[in-house]
């Protein structure tokens, strides 16, 4: 055999449980890991400080329930991307007070003809949810329904980070949050509603540099001099998350040591200069979840053309779509269905649905581009596991195209007992809520 350029297996799974859980489920499935998940919260829990420190989870990474209500039992809090995921949290038992609201819609609203369900913002602030306002526009429909109150801003500083404008979230290029150039609009409406801003909030996307979130904070907390000035109540500045995980080798993770001491000296040089120590807040989603999940799935057929060997799976796009939408890397290892040798060949990973963009090895940044992996030689049978997909991949995919169904989701406990915390949509559930009128 030629010397393995092969990525190794995920650290959530073994070979010998892989092939348990396939003789138990259908493939394709999500498997997590309680041990990973609660590791990583503790690191996240560290991070560096002046003043106090809340993690919040952004919850958008994956939601499901169980996932939320171990990160709740580490004493994380949780950050809500839509009024729609705030409910789907306290539905799960999250307390509403641990709750922020950043959305670009924060209402969530449901008609179908014959009836309307109404779960407004102004009911998931009566209920403790706090609310994060993004926009001017925002700020005023805040307001109006709760003036003499507080309220939390998010700000867009001017600048962003990530490998890609798709996942870059400040600068110019970016809708989210309130242009800092606006502040002041920002403040006359506050003063026009008697509103406290006691929270301000900045993301700007991914990446793993430390001297970009210094930058930010230093900008975030020049902004925070403004509303002191105006005489706010500024308690909290909360500088998101994004912070970057290497999920194959030739990526770079975010140090949160190295990037929150630099960040913990300028909360120390803004107390010694206004007098207000603030407490901080950070909103990792990829950094708590990414590694501790993987995809399992089966190779259904193996293909060629002149010019590439195609490995084709029984998942795609409908499970992860970050490859197709980022060309986003993840590490894809098979384990061989029986013990023959095998050489190491490369291949295109393509899903099994009838879309030519569903390519799991996409080029690096680049999801126009195919760049062949070097695995081992493929039969049909083998099971194929994609690491680095805890996070954004359920949450995220292209559920029910070509009708194919909803993965089942597994959690590894620390007992390494596998439970069933999602299990696998019927045909049935996926066509529910169609209504025959013919």
């Amino acid at each position: 055999m030629t010397s393995r350029k092969i990525e190794p297996l995920s650290p959530v799974i073994t070979e010998e449980l892989a092939k348990k859980l396939v003789s138990y489920y259908n493939t394709p499935f999500f498997v997590y890991s309680q041990t990973l998940l609660e590791q990583q919260a503790d690191k996240a829990l560290s991070f560096p400080n002046a003043y106090g420190l809340t993690v919040r989870y952004a919850m958008k990474a994956n939601s499901n329930r169980n996932i939320l209500k171990i990160f709740l039992n580490k004493g994380i809090h949780f950050d809500a991307s839509s009024g729609y995921e705030a409910w789907r949290a306290i539905y799960s038992g999250i307390p509403p007070n641990k709750i922020l609201l950043t959305s670009q819609q924060p209402e969530c609203t449901e008609k179908d003809g014959m009836y309307v369900c109404s779960l407004t913002l102004e009911d998931l602030i009566k209920r403790g949810v706090n609310f994060n306002a993004c926009s001017l526009n925002q700020l005023e429909r805040y307001g109006n329904l709760f003036p003499n109150s507080e309220v939390s801003l998010r700000i867009n500083p001017g600048i962003g980070s990530g490998h890609s404008n798709k996942t870059n979230t400040g600068g110019p290029s970016s809708s989210f949050g309130i242009w800092h150039e606006q502040i002041y609009e920002a403040l006359k409406l506050a003063k026009k509603y008697s509103l406290q801003i006691i929270r301000l909030h900045t993301h700007i996307g991914s990446g793993h540099d430390p001297k970009v979130w210094e930058k930010v904070a230093l900008m975030s907390l020049n902004s925070g001099k403004k509303f002191l000035d105006a005489g706010h109540d500024l308690r909290i500045l909360n500088l998101g998350g994004g912070y970057k995980v290497a999920r194959v080798n030739h990526e770079k993770s975010t140090d949160l040591q190295e990037c929150g001491e630099a960040v913990k000296q300028s909360f120390i040089n803004f107390a010694a200069e206004t007098g207000r120590e603030l407490h901080l807040e950070i909103e990792p989603g990829t950094f708590l979840v990414a590694n501790q999940g993987c995809l399992i799935t089966k190779i259904i057929d193996v293909k060629s053309t002149p010019k590439y060997n195609f490995i084709i799976v029984d998942s795609g796009m409908t499970e992860n779509t970050r490859p197709s939408l980022y060309g986003a890397q993840h590490p894809i290892t098979i384990i061989p269905q029986d013990k023959t040798k095998r050489k190491i060949k490369k291949y295109i990973v393509s899903g099994h649905e009838c879309e030519s963009g569903s390519i799991w090895t996409t080029a690096k940044n680049d999801p126009k581009s195919l760049e062949p992996r070097e695995l081992l030689e493929a039969k049909i049978g083998d099971l194929l596991v994609v690491g680095g997909t805890g996070a954004y991949c359920s949450s995220m995919s292209t559920k029910n195209y070509n009708s194919f169904p909803e993965a089942a989701e597994i959690l590894i406990s620390k007992k390494r007992k596998p439970k069933m915390i999602r299990i696998r949509q019927t045909l049935e559930q996926m066509m529910e809520n169609e209504r025959d009128i013919l």
